[in-house]
């Protein structure tokens, strides 16, 4: 069997190495440019970060599946996929650690912003004790964009650091903001809601027609005064140069970022002198997650292998 990885060969904290070593009898080729020409001559395709449509998915002839590594699938056409009689299967971010990783990020970001983070060089460089002046996480209200599995872990260790819990998700329901120990819980609709009340607000949903640009102009303008703005998801869930304008006018009072509009962002970027705290898409590259997505991914391309059924199947 012979599996395409549409990325380079030391991508991923290491994962294609722990691939080849898990299915020692499978074929596997990394290479983030061919996987832009052709399917031809694959039974599978990782498609990490590359955008798979029909056009691409026309020139394969005897590809079975596409198996992400990781839980996001925007990049892929599935509709095409199915049509074709290829299967889509990615490894859900609550069953990996994925999702655990990232919200263990989103956390240290958020403290990172409250105790100002990019002042303490600063601090240390001119000998002065005690400054800046941070912000204690408890009695703070964080509304959570997304309630899927990083919205869950989010919420599972935000809990003990005594703030409010705000959620909004596509259908709000009682038993679910119970189980989650939210405080309030709104549908899609009501996010200007939670947006005017949090003092941190996280995304961590996926990039589709209908998150597109969700946090724009006018979603900024309706946060708090000296809020924070943390992104977990992708780049396009925020319009980049109404984001620009809230930093440099003071609106917002920082941001952190895993994730950007075109990646590996421009280290020249002028958010990076604001108050900007920026990490390289590293949300769920930690040892358990690497880990967990490695169990997923060849789990199914062993089922593939072996005429079984795939998990966790969007088409």
């Amino acid at each position: 069997m012979k599996v395409l990885i549409a990325a380079e060969e030391n991508a991923w904290g290491g994962m294609i190495q722990q691939f080849r070593q898990t299915l020692p009898d499978v074929e596997f080729i990394a290479s983030a440019g061919h996987a832009a020409e052709s399917l031809a001559g694959y039974d599978a395709l990782i498609p990490g970060m590359a955008q798979i449509g029909d056009k691409l998915l026309q020139t394969a002839d005897r590809l079975k599946l596409i198996q992400q590594a990781g839980a996001g699938l925007e990049s892929v056409d599935i509709n095409s996929a199915k049509a074709l009689g290829i299967q889509v299967a990615n490894v859900p971010s609550d069953c990996s650690g994925n999702a655990d990783s990232v919200a263990e990020l989103g956390i240290w970001m958020m403290i990172g912003l409250a105790r100002r983070a990019r002042e303490l060089p600063d601090m240390i460089a001119t000998r002065q004790l005690g400054l800046p002046v941070g912000l204690g996480l408890s009695g703070k209200t964080v509304g959570l964009v997304g309630m899927g599995g990083i919205g869950k872990a989010l919420a599972k260790r935000l809990s003990p650091f005594g703030v409010r819990l705000m959620g909004v998700k596509r259908t709000a329901d009682a038993a679910f903001a119970k189980a989650h120990q939210l405080d309030w819980l709104g549908n899609m609709a009501q996010l200007p809601v939670l947006l005017s009340e949090a003092d941190f607000v996280v995304l961590s949903l996926p990039d589709n027609r209908e998150t597109q640009n969700i946090i724009d102009e006018t979603a900024l303008a309706r946060m708090k005064a000296g809020s924070f703005l943390i992104n977990l998801g992708r780049g396009g869930l925020i319009e980049k140069a109404a984001l620009l304008g809230a930093l440099e006018a003071g609106h917002l009072a920082g941001a952190g970022l895993d994730v950007f509009w075109q990646e590996p962002p421009d280290p020249q970027e002028r958010l990076f002198a604001l108050n900007v705290i920026a990490t390289p898409h590293v949300g769920g590259v930690t040892d358990n997650s690497l880990a967990g997505n490695v169990q997923g991914v060849c789990e199914n391309l062993r089922r593939l292998r072996d005429g079984e059924t795939i998990l966790n199947r969007w088409a």
